[in-house]
């Protein structure tokens, strides 16, 4: 069973690197959570290098400054890699011709690639980076949009994994809720971003860039969400702080409080051995 742990001072002693999740971990889409901002500016402070790690679409300096307007501190962290990031190589290196599913907000993953967003019928490629209308949307929206793209047998290149994010006390769905029923129509989809190597191997990377040689056993990762954070991280071979309190609280959670036993049965059902757990990062 992980270790509930109180204050992430509790452990930094035992890392040199923090990968840590964004959405759900540093803030909720509404507002950030001031504690966890706090945590990671005290483990910079004392001499542990920060990456963000998040499946947004969007690529890093539009991450930077959406955090900022929620709260996020700047010293809270080094860098920030996204999914966007990452899959921005995917994209520049398929069909020039793609079909882009999205809302306006998420069209600079495509500045500077080359591409041309054309229709269904004309695309050699799909990019999906979210939802047009994730307020209003479910994914069964998009069946027989989706049906017709994989009747053609396009790749569908998913730019953010996720499942769902909270906003505010609401579960939103993400592009990967897409990407999942491609697949059930027979489709492909191709991702970079958590819970996959290429996300990671570029964290690494950039936190290599900021202070030089260290060990992955030196290295910790922060999140949420099951499938992607804490199912990648461990594939990748770290260790993980579990934040309870993300998208998987009704799991155990009751009026307030975390059920052990249920969150042990939970871990259990899931396959997931994560060193630590938290409510929220502080």
């Amino acid at each position: 069973m992980a270790k509930r742990i109180h204050s992430f001072s509790e452990i930094t002693d035992r890392y040199d690197v923090v990968l840590c999740d964004v959405w759900g971990v540093l803030h909720n889409g509404v507002e950030a959570f001031a504690g966890a901002s706090e945590a990671l500016a005290a483990a910079r402070a004392a001499g542990l290098t920060v990456v963000l790690i998040t499946n947004s679409p969007r690529p890093y300096p539009g991450v930077k400054v959406q955090i900022r307007g929620l709260g996020v501190r700047d010293e809270a962290y080094d860098r920030i890699v996204t999914s966007g990031d990452v899959t921005r190589a995917l994209i520049s290196s398929g069909p020039e011709k793609i079909y882009f599913i999205g809302a306006e907000k998420d069209h600079p993953l495509l500045d500077g690639l080359g591409v041309e967003v054309v229709s269904a019928e004309e695309a050699g490629i799909v990019v999906c980076a979210g939802f047009r209308d994730d307020e209003r949307e479910t994914a069964e929206d998009y069946r027989a949009e989706l049906e017709k793209l994989a009747a053609r047998h396009l790749a569908f290149i998913c730019a953010n994994p996720d499942l769902v994010v909270e906003r505010g006390h609401r579960l939103i769905p993400c592009a990967g809720a897409l990407a999942n029923l491609y697949g059930e129509l027979g489709g492909t989809s191709l991702i970079a971003g958590k819970p996959h190597r290429p996300i990671y191997e570029k964290t690494i990377e950039e936190a290599r860039e900021v202070r030089g040689a260290f060990d992955l056993s030196r290295v910790i990762a922060i999140g949420d969400g099951m499938p992607t954070d804490v199912r990648g991280a461990e594939a990748f071979g770290l260790d993980v702080l579990y934040i309870s309190g993300g998208i998987h609280a009704q799991e155990y959670v009751a009026d307030g409080r975390t059920d052990e036993v249920k969150l042990e049965a939970f871990l259990a059902r899931e396959q997931a051995s994560p060193k630590w757990w938290m409510p929220r990062l502080r």
